[in-house]
């Protein structure tokens, strides 16, 4: 039995640096290559030497597909093809090719200009790398090769994101990315095809978590950034330039202008200029709202939120700051973050999930000290809160997608060991399905059965069609279809005996049965075979029941004829023992009831011999 192998080089029972090697079919295949946020070591990219000890991957990798722009997904990227080298082909959707080389090069230049950082990729080697792209279409059918097939689905979570099925031969596999299954204020819901993968590879963020209704959250949201702003205080709320930013700037635009509220709201620009023009590029990937409302007026152009310099971060009084990045591991948001935090009246709203080993992470743990890498402490004095509007699937939402796709296994990857656990059995329990959840470097084996495709001839189906329609519907009634598999041209196909026959240019055949009953029926053969003929007609009702000119009876191969006991034994056709009494010169009450066919209405001709035994 043919077998897939999966290796997570990153996000196996961990978030962040998504990178995971699939095989199947001869092929190799690498999905998603992301960075991790928690490290500034060699940590932070996936460990490439696994592929091969050292030297280009080129030969090793048929093709790498980017699920959407992240850096915990698209991070590495530029390392590997320019650095460690690889020149296959990259396949990702177009918005996300055109936002990955903007997060990539603002994230360099933190990593280099800021921090000094030495082996790092150059802004030249993301525009390389971004030339080996190869942007799909969603639901469009790309063959990488003449065996390798992919098509994306749309997945949520943010703009361009996709999830990608993918399929070698007889075998194929369904790699999530990150999905959202419930619609946002800008984005639609995740949606796929009920293609019955043997493989689901979902990601489990947030495994163990059912949301509660998005509505409340949204409430608590603007309540809470209200009362703080009413007493005076500053509200930092850090996200990631693309996704959750538009999202609730929407929200707190909408309620400013319905509360008619003045205190100053800030977007940390830079990114977010370009990201609001990306959404207005690729609106098709947006909600139905936001489409609608479009032809009026652009939702990202926004009223009450101004852009944000600086120098606002010592002015006094109230106000509401967005800025990146969303788990306060650098840049702005962590900046702001030094400066407000040991102010009591102040707070800091954490809209989304944060990786180990960042500011973020330390805050929500209820750390009240954070140490910086320059020795700085900074007291935590600020209130903190945590508001779910992660864009991930929460355990409601996997298990809805486990039901849409009916996977014959499911692999959980990007999300902690425990909650995965849970998650794990949870899906054995409802699904039956075994489910796996390796960790970073090792690998797993799933079997698959041997699929052999098989092509049918038209004929034979509309054969099959025709039986079945000549019957009362019946939805649990098999479909059966008759006839023999041929091989040609390493394709195995389904034909009729006739469609063989006329292929290899051979005469047929045939081998007709022929059985004889002895029926008493008084009178004329005539009228026994008109009997006989209405009752075919009434039995057979789907059936062709025809009459030749010879007095014989026809249906499909089937003939019939009827024979006075005399006429047959003077033909030599019967021995009939000693002659039986006539009556006074009448028809004699016995008659002879010839019945043949050939093989393929073997059913038809027993059934009609059957009937007549019966009279």
């Amino acid at each position: 039995m043919p077998d897939i192998k999966i290796t997570p080089l990153g996000a196996g029972q961990d978030v962040g640096r998504s990178c995971i090697l699939l095989s199947m079919g001869g092929k190799n295949i690498m999905l998603d290559c992301g960075m991790h946020m928690g490290y500034n070591d060699e940590r932070r990219f996936p460990d490439f030497s696994f592929i091969v000890p050292e030297g280009p991957i080129t030969n090793h990798i048929d093709c790498v597909i980017i699920s959407h722009f992240h850096l915990d997904h698209c991070g590495a990227l530029p390392y590997m093809t320019e650095m460690v080298g690889y020149t296959g082909p990259i396949y990702m959707t177009h918005p996300t090719k055109a936002i990955a080389p903007i997060l990539l090069e603002d994230m360099r230049k933190v990593a280099v200009e800021r921090k000094g950082e030495s082996n790092f990729f150059t802004t030249q080697m993301i525009k390389d790398c971004m030339k080996k792209v190869v942007a799909v279409t969603l639901h469009q059918s790309v063959m990488v090769d003449s065996e390798l097939e992919i098509k994306a689905y749309y997945a949520g979570h943010v703009l361009g994101a996709a999830m990608f099925w993918i399929r070698v031969g007889s075998q194929s596999v369904v790699y999530t990315g990150d999905y959202n299954m419930t619609p946002d204020r800008h984005l639609g819901a995740a949606w796929i095809d009920k293609c019955k993968p043997d493989l689901l590879i979902t990601e489990s963020t947030y495994a163990t978590t059912i949301r509660d209704s998005k509505r409340c959250r949204e409430r608590d949201f603007l309540k809470k950034v209200h009362e703080c702003v009413a007493k005076g205080g500053k509200v930092l709320i850090p996200v990631f330039a693309l996704g959750r930013a538009q999202e609730l700037c929407i929200l707190l635009e909408t309620y400013w202008e319905r509360m008619n509220l003045k205190y100053p709201v800030y977007f940390a620009v830079g990114l977010t200029e370009k990201a609001n023009n990306y959404y207005k590029m690729f609106i098709t990937w947006t909600n139905q709202k936001i489409r609608k409302t479009f032809v009026q007026r652009n939702m990202f152009d926004f009223k009450h939120i101004k852009p944000f310099d600086k120098g606002y971060i010592d002015n006094p009084g109230a106000m509401v700051v967005f800025a990146t990045p969303g788990m306060l591991h650098a840049g702005l948001s962590l900046q702001i973050f030094k400066k407000w935090a040991p102010n009591e009246n102040n707070m800091v709203i954490m809209p989304g999930y944060c990786v180990q080993g960042t500011v973020g992470h330390k805050i929500l743990g209820g750390a009240k000290k954070v140490e910086f890498e320059n020795r700085q402490v900074v007291e935590v004095k600020m209130s903190v809160e945590y508001m779910s509007f992660s864009a991930h699937a929460d355990a409601k939402g996997i298990m809805q997608l486990i039901q849409y796709c009916e996977p014959k296994n499911v692999m959980l990857v990007h999300g902690e060991a425990v909650k995965m656990e849970f998650l794990k059995d949870k899906i054995r329990e409802e699904f039956h399905i075994d489910c796996f959840t390796p960790a970073n470097g090792e690998t797993c084996v799933i079997t698959t059965p041997i699929k052999i495709p098989v092509e049918a001839s038209l004929s034979i189906l509309k054969d099959e069609a025709k039986k079945y329609n000549a019957e009362p519907p019946d939805p649990k009634r098999r479909r059966i279809v008759h006839g023999l598999l041929v091989m040609k041209d390493n394709k195995i196909s389904l034909m009729s005996i006739d469609e063989i026959f006329n292929e290899c240019g051979i005469n047929r055949h045939v081998i007709r049965f022929i059985s004889k009953v002895k029926i008493d029926d008084p009178g004329p053969t005539p009228r026994t075979i008109e009997k006989l003929y209405n009752l075919l007609n009434e039995r057979l009702s789907g059936w062709t029941v025809t009459m030749a000119d010879n007095g014989s009876i026809n249906v499909e191969s089937v003939n019939i004829k009827i024979e006075s006991e005399e006429a047959a034994a003077a033909a030599g056709a019967v021995t009939a023992g000693p002659q039986a009494a006539t009556t006074s010169g009448g028809p004699p009450p016995h008659k002879i009831c010839s019945v043949s066919w050939v093989n393929q209405d073997e059913d038809l001709g027993s059934y009609i011999l059957g009937l007549m035994q019966s009279l």
